[in-house]
């Protein structure tokens, strides 16, 4: 087990939150707070190894004193503030968030919706069948993984990732303005003339699962991918000697696709392409 150097201690700081005394260290931000007192506050755009985006707003909680709501995934917990999570104004807020977003985008394989659609009673449809959905066809110019738009939030989780956040490859970037932004790699080219080095590092940070591992895609399409019949075992990658952690995904005795941890001080979640897809010796019988 890699030893994790000790850090300095942190003062802490107390505020009120939902009218009980709350204690979080400082520099946490109020949805550290809310994770640790118990609090199912939604997100979607908020990643534990990336620097918050405040993209979704999905998270927004209302501040004593400020003007606006405030996105948890970013702010600060301050002394003496008192933040209320749970109030008609936030409801409405996420409520009208949500029934945007899912009436635009296909949220089908975004963990937890369907649960906050009906606990924020949204009503998506009621937008109509004309709104703004891209109705593009999954992008599958590569045997590695697929890029599926329609599913896209634009939450820049992948753009962040690939970026000077951690791959520094900048591979993926956000093309147009307004309604017609998206993601794309450069000149909107087949990802295969991009300058993607296929670490996956995107997949693993995408909350939507509009990117996805091929072998994911194919099964979904046919029927097979069977989440509960998965078992999950965390091991140490044989490519080199940096010591990665790899998560292998197995159902029915194959390794369909392959995480890493993010608590893992090595890799922070993160692999190249021979950790993250290049599994397939392991299970090659020939």
């Amino acid at each position: 087990m890699t030893a994790v150097p000790l850090q300095p201690p942190r003062r802490l700081v107390e505020f009120t939150l939902d009218g009980q005394e709350a204690r979080v260290p400082e520099g946490a931000t109020l949805l550290d707070a809310c994770r640790a007192a118990g609090k199912d506050v939604p997100t979607l755009c908020e990643g534990d190894t990336l620097t918050p985006k405040n993209a979704c707003r999905v998270c927004v909680v209302e501040v004593e004193g400020a003007r606006t709501l405030a996105p948890a995934c970013s702010r600060r917990a301050e002394p003496g503030m008192t933040v209320r999570t749970d109030t008609e104004r936030t409801r409405h807020s996420r409520r009208i968030v949500l029934e945007l977003l899912a009436s635009s985008v296909d949220l089908s394989m975004t963990p937890k919706v369907a649960a906050w659609l009906k606990e924020y009673e949204a009503k998506p449809d009621r937008f109509g069948p004309d709104a703004a959905r891209l109705n593009e066809e999954p992008k599958v110019d590569n045997d590695l993984y697929v890029r599926d738009y329609d599913k896209c939030v634009l939450c820049y989780k992948c753009v962040d990732a690939c970026g000077e956040q951690w791959q520094n490859t900048f591979a993926i970037s956000v093309a147009g303005r307004g309604f017609d932004a998206r993601i794309a790699v450069e000149h909107d080219a087949p990802l295969t003339d991009s300058a993607c080095v296929y670490c996956g590092n995107c997949i693993e940070v995408c909350p939507t699962g509009a990117l996805s591992f091929k072998s994911e895609f194919d099964m979904r399409a046919a029927g097979t991918w069977d989440e509960s019949a998965q078992t999950e075992t965390t091991t140490v990658c044989a490519y080199c000697g940096v010591g990665c952690n790899l998560t292998l995904h197995v159902q029915d005795n194959d390794i369909v696709k392959v995480t890493s941890p993010h608590d893992n001080p090595v890799t922070h979640g993160n692999l190249c392409i021979k950790g993250r897809f290049g599994y397939q010796h392991v299970q090659n019988r020939d």
